[in-house]
């Protein structure tokens, strides 16, 4: 951000982080039922407005907290391993990455001026729309387009999988603007009303995991938006696209730390109090060696974490820490996840538990925000391969 945008001080963020723990049970109220019934709770939502952490990325400045990317891992990391609702905490980092951040730092005077208020508030709640069904990870292959007009743009197309779609009240929506300039100029991105006429969202899909937090499709029949809708340039899609990633990838994946942190302590305490064959179950080494990997993996996973905050923070090496972080923090989740069902055996499957749950979340890790093989793939070319 520019250097007149007030960041977070330091002993502001460890006051914040102390913080935490009074707030988590007030989000963490009923979320359990919210879970079973896969429904967004509108009222935990209003507790994490009440708490301010829907205008965590945003500068002092513009009303937010003010945190720069290593105060931002660090925060999400403790809000992960004390909320006890992954989706919660997937569809505030949905809002912060997808919105909140890049209106402010791309959206022009009026825009910011218009919306940047009522998104950190968390009145509005902000998405992007990306994937379509013939481009998932091939993003640049849309087929949304957007066609100049006096005074604004035109946009037609479908956009799927769209996370916090159902619920949002704005989207930014990549779209192609000119396609002979190929993917680095001729994709644009605009900030849409959901109210507008020609916009229908569709509703919440059945998914997986992360069932608390509303997925669905967004689509657009002859949509007209204003130039001050319009992000950056025309043909900035690209490099908005890259930024929010790395911001989306840094933020959903602390809380993906924070939520293996405190899944080690919940099968820590599994294998010292559960009892089998005269002794407790931690004395087996198949169940002590899997503790050690999950320990190994934990510890693994905060680095990275910690490395990509501080590679972000500083501009240098991002996309190869970003893309590690990424890909290990993703795969430990699913592994240590799986793990934990294991070492709570019958209890763990059944949904009451809370433990099963956290292996259905974990699967979209490897999927969402760019496939384990993708930054396979980008990790491979960076060694010349």
């Amino acid at each position: 951000m520019d250097k007149d945008m007030k960041v977070m001080t330091d002993d502001l963020l460890e006051a914040l982080l102390s913080e935490v723990g009074n707030w988590s049970q007030a989000i963490n109220q009923g979320w359990l039922e919210d879970e079973l019934r896969g429904q967004f709770s509108q009222s935990r939502w209003q507790r994490l407005k009440a708490s301010g952490l829907t205008g965590l990325l945003n500068s002092q400045k513009a009303g937010g907290l003010g945190l720069n990317a290593p105060q931002a891992a660090r925060f999400l990391s403790c809000f992960g391993e004390l909320c006890l609702d992954g989706g919660l905490s997937f569809a505030l980092c949905t809002h912060l990455c997808s919105s909140c951040l890049p209106i402010e730092r791309f959206g022009s005077e009026t825009l910011r001026q218009r919306l940047l208020p009522l998104l950190i508030a968390g009145d509005a709640i902000g998405a992007h729309a990306i994937t379509e069904a013939e481009s998932g990870s091939d993003a640049f292959a849309m087929n949304t387009t957007a066609v100049k007009v006096p005074g604004g743009w035109v946009l037609n197309g479908t956009k799927i999988f769209v996370s916090n779609g159902p619920i949002s009240s704005h989207v930014v929506v990549y779209a192609c603007t000119d396609r002979s300039r190929g993917s680095l100029g001729g994709y644009s991105a605009f900030v849409v009303d959901t109210h507008l006429e020609g916009v229908i969202t569709g509703p919440a899909g059945h998914k997986m995991g992360l069932k608390t937090s509303p997925l669905g499709d967004v689509y657009l029949t002859n949509v007209y938006v204003s130039d001050e809708c319009l992000l950056g340039k025309a043909g900035m899609g690209f490099a908005i696209l890259d930024f929010v990633m790395k911001w989306e990838v840094l933020c959903v994946f602390a809380c993906q730390v924070g939520e293996m942190k405190r899944r080690l302590a919940q099968c820590l305490l599994q294998a010292k109090t559960r009892h089998q064959f005269g002794e407790p179950i931690g004395k087996n080494q198949a169940v002590s060696h899997r503790l050690v990997n999950m320990h190994l993996q934990v510890e693994t996973a905060q680095y990275w974490l910690l490395r990509a905050a501080d590679s972000l923070h500083s501009g240098k090496n991002t996309s190869g820490d970003i893309a590690a972080a990424k890909l290990i923090i993703s795969e430990s989740n699913v592994a240590t996840a799986l793990d934990a069902v294991r070492l709570f055996g019958g209890s763990g499957y059944m949904a009451e538990m809370g433990i099963e749950k956290q292996l259905r979340d974990a699967v979209g890790g490897v999927i969402y925000s760019g496939s384990s093989d993708i930054q396979r793939n980008r990790l491979a070319a960076m060694l010349g391969l």
